[in-house]
């Protein structure tokens, strides 16, 4: 009898301290982890969980790992998605919330904006200097970048279409680059199987190329259409394009902010006051708007237009009326 007294007293007492210790346990979990501030914390690729709870303990974001290594054991299930990355940790956050963050989508990213009318060398510049960015391109000529995507043969320039990218670190500037290239030959083919009939171009590269002269010609998106007019009427009686950001892109870096007579005299392949028709590839990244406005021209009878100084044109029919124009808005002479 007395040996069953001791036992019972003895199964309370294991049945005290293991109901106990479970409650310190399932404790230690909703307790609040030991931040003060939003803390970005990054889980290593290939690292195992026992390695990523003892270096938040390491790191004083959790008391001890005990807890998150008996989770593992009770219930691995909650323990096994963990993912690799960047995740935001908030004050308040308590332990079973911290591995739920960790084993989820919710990874930090960043915004990556290629502004329209942006040269191929710009957004190359821009994807050297974003952080946290794979950079795999640094020191590769734009044709081993094209090679890198799996178009060795295509230029690179208005390839890409400008618009926010965001990633997550560890993505590469191949996989960015890729993207924003796809974006456009899918925006690009659906622009112009909706074009209008009767254009002056015979395939989709015209009409990027196209585009990009009114994405650099123009600062008032609701002109787009009637820079597009202009040039197309030009192509269609045979007029040069006489456009001056295609004289920039063909100085290259010999430009340094002004256009000379000289300038416009010179001929190389992009100079549309010395070359007849389009310019052999596109001078920069048209956006949507550029594209759709290349196959959309405005009617019209305006084959001429000039810089007012803020940043929209005066458009004329007549060269008479155009040199009127120029007089007043770049000469100041009413």
């Amino acid at each position: 009898m007395r040996v069953l007294k001791i036992l019972i007293v003895l199964l309370v007492v294991a049945t005290i301290v293991v109901f106990g210790g479970f409650h310190y346990w399932q404790k230690q979990l909703d307790a609040p982890i030991a931040i003060d501030r939003p803390t970005v914390y990054e889980v290593q690729r290939g690292a195992a969980y026992t390695q990523v709870v003892h270096d938040l303990e390491s790191r004083g974001i959790i008391d001890a790992a005990w807890p998150y290594q008996l989770l593992a054991r009770v219930a691995p299930q909650a323990t096994q998605g963990l993912r690799a990355g960047e995740f935001e940790l908030e004050p308040g956050m308590n332990g079973r919330q911290l591995i739920a963050r960790l084993s989820s989508d919710q990874v930090v990213t960043y915004r990556l904006t290629i502004p329209e009318g942006w040269t191929f060398k710009q957004m190359r510049k821009l994807l050297d200097q974003a952080p946290k960015l794979g950079h795999r391109t640094r020191d590769m000529s734009d044709s081993e970048v094209m090679a890198a995507l799996g178009h060795e043969k295509t230029y690179p320039e208005g390839q890409f279409f400008p618009d926010t990218y965001r990633y997550d670190k560890g993505v590469t500037d191949i996989e960015i680059l890729r993207r924003a290239y796809d974006r456009m030959q899918q925006t690009l083919t659906r622009v112009w199987d909706e074009r209008d009939e009767g254009l002056p171009i015979d395939s989709p590269y015209q009409a990027l190329i196209l585009a990009s002269l009114i994405e650099r010609e123009t600062g008032v998106p609701e002109e787009r259409s009637e820079i597009a007019g202009v040039f197309v009427r030009r192509l269609q009686k045979g007029m040069r394009l006489q456009t001056d950001p295609t004289v920039i892109y063909g100085m290259g870096d010999s430009y340094i902010g002004n256009i000379t007579r000289a300038d416009l005299q010179r001929r190389n392949a992009y100079n549309t006051y010395v070359i007849d028709g389009l310019p052999p590839t596109p001078i920069a990244m048209p956006g949507l708007g550029s594209l759709k406005a290349a196959v959309h021209p405005a009617e019209g009878d305006a084959l001429y237009f000039v810089a007012k100084g803020d940043g929209s044109h005066q458009f004329s029919a007549t060269l008479q009326q155009h040199n009127a124009a120029v007089r007043r808005y770049i000469l100041n002479r009413d």
